[in-house]
């Protein structure tokens, strides 16, 4: 990501939730303030959420070289729904000399490399693209950097550069509410037919996606999840750990990485599809946030992250099922006799009703453990606060005061927005001319 950085000769576009003042942010510094002042266009844009903490001296220093850096969707503001909507995708996009390849780089790296470690803390996936795909990559920048302030200018995106490969690549811009990589990883994991090998960092599947990976291994697809052992998030991986036995039941196998951090989220289908970006598998990834996700076909490409992932499941410990019961009841166990030969099981595609009804049963068994998980962690939560109001009562009554007063300003401030946006809309008359495009 450096060396794409310090080879741009007229942009350098960089989009990431996460930018820290460490030393491997410091490095990313130095190389967008060196290109800053050569003349080249530098925009930046960091999740409000994802980078708070850290100082305003590194923006400021970015912004005196020459770079523009914008928030996205900072914690203080009017719009206070925005707060559950984050930009969690990452991307570089450079351009070298008029006639170059357009070469972003999506933050995870594959394509003949080993995983690449981040900042020394685990492993992640990268991949490089150019060509047409790298347009699309950078259309959706400038999409969501126009959703944050002014858009780019007209010169800093090509709109149909040449084709420089034989690979098939589609570039999936994840919005709120949209669902459209999780319909596209329902769709590969229904049309599996000899593999389907997943990594992900916080596997928390909707219940419908669940019976889709349940439904897979129990059709005799070779399901393999590779999900971390240690996470950032303990409360997370608990909750991935509780639909393991129903995977494990239906034929999938499970491994928990030994590393320090997992953080790739890659998927394989068969020998013909690859998806690497920067979806997780939950929830709030899939419906809530921002991301960006690459499906290519291609042979070699395929080959390349299924090696990988051979090698990861290397350094990764199998989740075995265990019987609970070491000897069975007396009552089921039948006489000695001979095994009747056994019978092919016939492979079966399930009617859309039986897939309503297992991902209900899915619903009713993940919500289950789910529910615990939340309730022994909001016991905890409340139990702190009650014993920091016992020990620090008037620090806490104006923390808590100065928090409602926040939100209650917030939504009133949304409120009156929306009432004054709905009053203009009472006067406009509609044009029988105009057409509406979606």
């Amino acid at each position: 990501m450096l060396a794409a950085i310090a080879a741009a000769r007229r942009w350098v576009h960089f989009e990431n939730y996460i930018i820290r003042d460490d030393a491997t942010g410091r490095r990313f510094a130095d190389a967008l303030v060196e290109r800053a002042r050569a003349g080249v266009g530098v925009r930046v844009l960091y999740d409000a959420l994802g980078s708070f903490g850290t100082s305003r001296r590194y923006w400021r220093r970015l912004t005196q070289a020459g770079a523009e850096v914008r928030a996205f969707h900072p914690l203080l503001t009017r719009h206070p729904f925005d707060v559950f909507a984050r930009d969690h995708r990452k991307l570089l996009v450079n351009r070298r000399q008029v006639g170059d390849d357009r070469r972003p780089v999506h933050r995870r790296r594959v394509g003949g490399r080993a995983h690449a470690r981040v900042a020394g803390r685990g492993a992640t996936t990268m991949v490089a693209v150019t060509g047409p795909g790298a347009a699309a990559l950078d259309g959706a920048f400038a999409r969501i950097w126009r959703r944050a302030g002014a858009p780019l200018p007209p010169d800093e995106l090509e709109a149909d550069p040449a084709e420089c490969g034989s690979s098939t690549a589609r570039v999936v811009a994840g919005a709120p509410g949209r669902a459209r990589m999780y319909r596209a990883v329902q769709l590969l994991a229904a049309s599996a037919t000899d593999r389907l090998w997943i990594t992900d960092a916080y596997l928390i599947a909707p219940p419908p996606l669940y019976a889709s990976l349940v439904d897979a291994a129990r059709a005799g697809v070779d399901v393999r999840l590779l999900v971390p052992g240690t996470s950032d998030l303990p409360v997370l991986r608990d909750s991935t750990r509780i639909g393991y036995r129903d995977l494990l039941r239906a034929g999938a196998r499970i491994f928990e990485w030994q590393g320090p951090m997992l953080h790739a989220k890659t998927l394989l289908v068969d020998h013909r599809w690859a998806r690497v970006g920067s979806s997780n598998l939950n929830v709030s990834s899939l419906l809530g946030n921002y991301e960006l996700d690459l499906l290519a076909e291609c042979d070699q490409f395929t080959a390349a992250l299924a090696q990988q992932f051979l090698r990861d499941l290397a350094s990764s410990r199998e989740i075995m099922l265990q019987a609970r019961r070491r000897f069975l009841p007396a009552r089921l166990v039948g006489a000695p006799a001979a095994a009747p030969s056994p019978v092919p099981e016939q492979p079966h595609k399930r009617s859309g009703y039986e897939l309503g009804a297992v991902a209900v049963v899915t619903v009713r068994r993940v919500a289950g453990g789910l529910r615990r998980a939340i309730t022994s962690t909001a016991a905890l939560v409340f139990a702190g606060v009650g014993v920091l109001l016992l020990v620090f009562p008037r620090v806490m009554a104006i923390v808590l005061a100065a928090g409602a007063f926040s939100l209650a300003l917030a939504f009133g401030l949304y409120t009156f927005e929306r009432r004054r946006t709905r009053g203009r809309g009472r006067w406009l008359i509609p044009n029988p001319r105009s057409r509406s495009r979606v």
